[in-house]
């Protein structure tokens, strides 16, 4: 009889010496985890992008002041984007939190401070001037919470993670293009740790997009001038077709048995329809009569707050994909 044991023996003992020298030798011969890299792949990293502005038209003059000076990423940024919330708040305490006394008071005296302004903006882009505020509110506290980092080496941080390189590595040829421009110095070019700049803290592509000059002066200047921040805000919301003869929504109450299969921004009804299957006004009173299509949303289930929401709530969303947010700015608004 064959003895199999004996045969393999000393063929498997020394093929996993082989095994384990060849594993060993892949280890030491293999790059670390672009997250794990060391300053020599940072530095090649940074060498590609570099050729990669170049040929995206960023002078070398630029490409030297803002990227000279970076030999590491920055560890505080990789930890405010890895830092998650311990809990989930419920949309009555995501408002409550935001739509306080002191905001709703500094609001309205934006509202006074910037009235001509506000008026001439709201004329041309038809963009209700207290939605306007209230972004500006939530966003940065009315200006005084625009962020203190440097918007090149957080985006180059947050760039170089492999976790949403692509993301941030388009928005930091932007932002490179911007200081090409001679919009702003690179010093002043600050914000959030994530590159968001501003009053109301437009990313890079954002500003590219919807900045505009507000106060004549020839320029866009976001950082700065109030007029341009708040003529930007509403170019962006009037891009994303909003509706100045509507309002963004209101808060409703429902009948015991309501069906709520319906509720959620799929289903699209008119307000009349919305009525006859005992929707009401948050007070009992009848829903206001026309045909304005509007959606149901119940964001804590159906023991918390309902809302009926219309275009311009889609228009917010575009700004910011938080149903929380989106109410947020309408109860704010509607708080002034």
């Amino acid at each position: 009889m064959l003895n199999l044991t004996r045969l393999n023996s000393f063929p498997l003992k020394k093929s996993s010496r082989y095994f384990l020298l060849l594993l060993s030798l892949l280890l030491l011969l293999s790059p670390p985890p672009l997250a794990q890299a060391g300053e020599h792949d940072f530095a090649t990293w940074l060498k590609l992008l570099r050729a990669e502005a170049l040929k995206s038209g960023v002078s070398q003059k630029t490409l030297d002041a803002a990227l000279s000076d970076l030999k590491a990423p920055e560890p505080q940024v990789i930890a405010h984007d890895k830092k998650q919330p311990e809990k989930k708040s419920t949309l009555q305490a995501y408002v409550a939190a935001r739509v306080n006394p002191e905001r709703i008071a500094n609001g309205r005296v934006m509202l006074d401070r910037y009235a001509t302004e506000l008026d001439r903006i709201e004329q041309k882009y038809r963009v209700q001037k207290r939605f306007i505020v209230a972004l500006w509110g939530l966003e940065s506290s009315y200006g005084k919470g625009t962020g203190k980092h440097s918007v090149i080496p957080a985006l180059v941080t947050l760039a170089y993670d492999e976790r949403r390189s692509h993301y941030f590595r388009k928005e930091l040829l932007e932002a490179l293009k911007i200081l090409d421009a001679g919009d702003v110095s690179l010093a002043a070019m600050t914000g959030s740790w994530a590159g968001a700049m501003g009053p109301f803290q437009f990313m890079p592509t954002s500003y590219r997009h919807y900045g505009v000059d507000g106060d004549g002066d020839g320029r866009i200047d976001i950082w700065g001038s109030v007029p341009d921040a708040l003529a930007s805000a509403a170019n962006y919301l009037a891009k994303a077709r909003w509706k100045g003869d509507q309002t963004w929504g209101r808060p409703v109450k429902l009948p015991q048995k309501f069906n709520t299969s319906l509720s959620g921004l799929n289903t699209r009804l008119p307000l009349s329809r919305w009525q006859t299957l005992g929707v009401r006004c948050i007070n009992g009173q009848p829903l206001p009569q026309g045909k304005l299509m509007s959606s149901l949303i119940i964001p804590d289930g159906k023991a918390g707050p309902a809302y009926l929401v219309y275009g311009n709530f889609r228009a917010l969303k575009r700004w910011n994909r938080s149903n929380s947010f989106a109410v947020t700015v309408g109860t704010l608004a509607d708080s002034f």
